[in-house]
């Protein structure tokens, strides 16, 4: 309605004077007939009309139709004109009203009474209101109560009245975030008008734009480099942060408006004032200068840095100075250039080969002159490579492997490896040790090769017989598993195929009862002679007794089957050893990688498999490893379940075998302790061997739990002896790595009142292979706690004898393969004597596992074994059977035992 009503008085003056001036010649025209007529007529009021001539009549009656017709033409155009003004109103208030609908503005007046006489569409939106909110008649003060009662405004009438009429207006913030900007103008009219804005966007970016400025000059002040900026007209200061006024040793409002000679020498500001002059007229954007300052009593020198600010038209407007005190820099890096030049001197004299790469790109960044033999080339040549660029492909591959495993760490990992140099093939003790960076990620691998090749040497004669069987010469199981290993790790993320194959040697059982052992023996030996010639140098190995391990690579199965057939035709020829002709033949299996495994367990185990399955297809075939023949993986998942509820049941038990002091006889020797050993007895199976469920508890992590149960209850059995016996218990890797061994063995302890003493812990070389550091320090706490650490199965791993070096065992424990073959191997007494030596040498005791017969017994005694267990002194057996010994019964009872025994 105010829309329809703005210009009301407007619209009905022309009609008006329309109508007046049609009335008007209404007039004039009877005027005009009336003079016609009396001037034909008499018109005496005396006359009649019955007297007035015929003519006349039509006259006058002709002059009437005349006038009524230009009254009616003209009454026509008038009518025509007022549609015609209507029509070009509504035009008009149509656009203005349009116009003023779509204003990104918010409009609303009011006439002089403060009553609403318009508002647009925009104002309703912004407010969320819409027009049956605004009663006709309402007031401007009754809309901006109406905006409080709905949340829309927390501000009374009259402090938005007085807020909203200030040039800045009124802001207000909505529900929801949104800003709105009212501002209020008296009209000459008396009424007002409300112009209303959403000022959102621009109210967000003034706040940013503030918070963005306040950032920035924090950002500044906070900087250590001192930052000024001057005016380039009369090179005055205008800005300066905080380190500037630390450095300058004026306060910043001092220094505002002052110029470099307010502040400096005269020397000095001259200086200043001609790098400025030269940042005026150098090409770019930044100018670079070293200054020398003088402040007070020092000289000081600066790195300085000038920056030109130019406007739209390339004119300066102000200079912007950066410089940062260089002079400890200077001295530290004069101080950093000779003790470089003094490091490169120790380095490179150095007698192991250092190399530096760096974590990101692996390539080399430094190397001494002792790593050109490594590196088969000038370090100077080297620099920038990486170990795909220097070595052939598989060593690098290798090398890569190690050192992501090193990086990965993030430790010292100390390890052994050929390397191929122009001598030859040498082996190398290799360190890698990992640099972090500031962010506390690896940034540099350090690495140094030690040549131990002649250090090896000396020993091999040793270790000999760790890596290999001590009848054939062949590499034993354990170095075949390792020589896995490392062509499982040549070969992965490769497409190179090789094949596993395990080969078994018919009737060596019957030879050995036939002809006896040392025909068996001999047969052996000739077997892996001809295996080895055919295998042409592939890896072979003695797996056990009459089993034996090849690794053949390139293309799957073919060459694996043709190694296989011509194995068997070269055993297929007979024998003659000793005048005697042997006839025998292979059975073989075979597992290819990766597709039949991708570790060596796994590889083994299945052409393991397979041999079982050719061996009862018939003697002599080769079979390959198939799915389907993973019953015997069947088979050892139920023992495996039936081993945790064993476990959880309290099935097993500990047997003790007696350990003796080392006399001539068995008489002679005096027992000195036991070894505390795990027997299962199962409900349906009967007695299962600990061979099998040993290392099946091994393998699933529940040798943990056993092992706790095992040491608990030795040292609890141990405690109730009434002699002072010692007990040895074997200790599983496993249990190094989870949870605290140091921690258990010290409750265990102090809960069965064992003195520590008297228990000894027997720990195999896998306890340092996984974690060497680690391990090393384990046992060293655990020595710590008083109790003894042997070393189990010395000689049957790879690296004994280092770690005899890096960790003094209490005792070495010969393994059981060379006492065995006494008698029969003469490099076994060798061994013997050897190990014997060293022990004593190192101030470790020596116990002989094994002992069956009384020339061993007597070989161990005489060569000075301090301690010696096996058959011949006792079986494993209930600790009760062993009462007399450990002080429960007479010694009556020891004599049963032996003679059982």
């Amino acid at each position: 309605m105010a829309g329809k009503n703005w210009q009301a008085s407007g619209r009905n003056a022309f009609p008006a004077r329309v109508v007046a001036a049609s009335m008007a010649a209404m007039a004039v025209g009877a005027a005009a007939s009336t003079r016609v007529w009396a001037a034909s007529v008499d018109v005496s009021p005396f006359s009649y009309v019955g007297a007035v001539e015929p003519e006349v009549l039509w006259k006058v009656l002709i002059g009437g139709i005349v006038v009524c017709a230009f009254l009616a033409s003209v009454l026509i155009w008038i009518h025509s004109a007022l549609r015609r003004t209507k029509r070009a109103q509504l035009r008009r208030n149509a656009f203005i009203s349009s116009a003023l609908n779509n204003l990104s503005q918010g409009l609303m007046l009011t006439d002089a009474a403060n009553r609403v006489v318009f508002y647009n569409h925009r104002f309703l939106e912004i407010y969320g209101m819409s027009r049956a909110d605004i009663p006709p008649g309402c007031t401007g003060r009754d809309l901006v109560e109406l905006r409080r009662q709905r949340g829309l405004l927390h501000l009374t009438v009259e402090d938005y009245a007085r807020q909203a009429r200030q040039p800045d207006g009124c802001l207000t913030e909505l529900p929801g975030g949104r800003v709105v900007r009212a501002q209020m103008f008296r009209l000459p009219t008396g009424g007002s008008i409300g112009i209303h804005e959403d000022c959102t966007a621009q109210h967000r970016l003034e706040r940013e734009l503030a918070s963005t400025k306040q950032f920035l000059e924090s950002v500044v002040d906070q900087v250590p480099v001192c930052v000024a900026a001057k005016n380039i007209d009369d090179g005055r200061y205008i800005f300066a942060n905080r380190a500037f006024e630390q450095f300058s040793r004026v306060p910043r409002d001092q220094i505002i408006g002052k110029r470099p000679s307010d502040l400096f020498g005269d020397e000095t500001a001259a200086d200043i004032a001609a790098a400025d002059r030269a940042a005026m007229l150098a090409p770019g954007t930044t100018y670079c200068s070293e200054l020398v300052v003088q402040r007070g009593d020092e000289k000081r020198i600066l790195d300085a840095h000038r920056v030109v600010a130019r406007n739209d038209k390339n004119e300066p407007q102000f200079l912007i100075a950066l410089f940062d005190d260089a002079t400890e820099r200077r001295s530290l890096s004069r101080e950093l250039e000779n003790t470089k030049k003094f490091l490169e001197l120790v380095v490179d004299n150095i007698p192991v080969s250092l190399i530096v790469e760096s974590v990101d790109n692996g390539r080399y960044l430094l190397a001494n002159r002792s790593a050109e033999i490594i590196l088969n080339r000038k370090r100077e040549d080297a620099m920038g490579l990486t170990a795909a660029d220097v070595f052939n492909p598989r060593e690098a591959r290798l090398i890569i492997a190690r050192d992501e495993a090193a990086i990965k760490k993030r430790s010292l990992l100390t390890e052994e490896h050929p390397i191929s140099t122009k001598d030859g093939l040498r082996l190398f003790l290799t360190r890698r040790a990992t640099v972090l960076g500031e962010t506390g990620e690896p940034q540099y691998l350090i690495k140094t090769y030690e040549d131990v090749t002649d250090r090896r040497q000396t020993e091999s004669r040793m270790a000999h017989m760790a890596y290999h069987d001590g009848l054939t010469d062949l590499p034993n199981r354990a170095a075949f598993l390792q020589a896995l290993s490392q062509m499982i790790e040549a070969c992965a993320d490769t497409d190179e195929e090789f094949a596993v194959l395990n080969v078994d040697l018919k009737g060596l059982k019957d030879v050995n009862d036939v002809f006896g052992h040392a025909i068996g023996d001999k047969l052996l030996i000739e077997v892996a002679r001809r295996v080895q010639t055919v295998a042409r140098g592939g890896v072979v190995a003695r797996l056990s007794g009459d089993e034996f391990g090849l690794i053949i690579d390139g293309k799957q199965p073919e060459v694996g089957r043709a190694l296989a057939e011509q194995l068997a035709a070269a055993i297929a020829v007979d024998f003659q050893i000793d005048g005697k002709s042997i006839r025998t033949a292979l059975t073989t299996g075979i597992s290819v990688f990766p597709h039949n495994g991708s570790d060596p367990a796994s590889l083994l185990a299945n052409a393991g498999a397979a041999l079982f399955r050719a061996k009862a297809k018939s003697r002599g075939s080769i079979t390959f490893y198939e799915p389907e023949m993973d019953q015997q993986i069947r088979d050892r998942r139920v023992l495996h379940q039936e081993l945790s509820v064993a476990i959880k049941h309290g099935e097993l038990s500990l047997y003790f075998q007696p350990q003796a002091s080392s006399g001539h006889t068995v008489d002679s020797s005096e027992i000195i302790g036991f070894e505390a050993l795990a027997r299962w007895h199962n409900p349906v199976r009967g007695f299962v061997p600990p061979s099998d469920f040993i290392p099946l508890a091994e393998e699933s992590g529940m040798i943990v739990e056993m092992g706790e149960w095992i040491l608990r209850e030795a040292c609890r059995e141990a405690a109730s002896w009434p002699k002072p016996l010692q007990v040895a218990v074997n200790l599983s890797p496993a249990q190094f790595v989870h949870g605290d061994l140091v921690a258990l063995v010290h409750s265990i302890l102090l809960e069965t009142g064992l003195a520590p003493g008297r228990l000894e812990l027997e720990i195999t070389e896998g306890v340092l292979i996984e974690d060497f550091d680690r391990g090393v320090a384990l046992l060293r706490r655990l020595k710590a706690l008083g109790v003894r650490v042997s070393m189990d199965d010395f000689g049957s791993g790879y690296s004994s004898l280092s770690y005899l070096q890096a960790f003094p065992f209490d005792k070495i424990k010969i393994d059981r393969a060379f006492v065995m073959n006494l008698g029969r191997n003469p490099q076994s007494a060798a061994i013997i004597r050897a190990v014997i030596g060293l022990g004593h040498g190192m101030n470790m005791s020596i116990v002989a596992e094994g002992v069956e017969t009384q020339e061993q017994l007597g070989f161990l005694a005489e060569q000075g074994c301090d301690s010696v267990q096996g058959y011949l002194l006792g079986k494993p057996l209930p600790i009760d059977k062993y009462d007399g010994v450990v002080g429960r019964a007479h010694d009556d009872v020891v004599e049963t035992v032996r003679k059982t025994g």
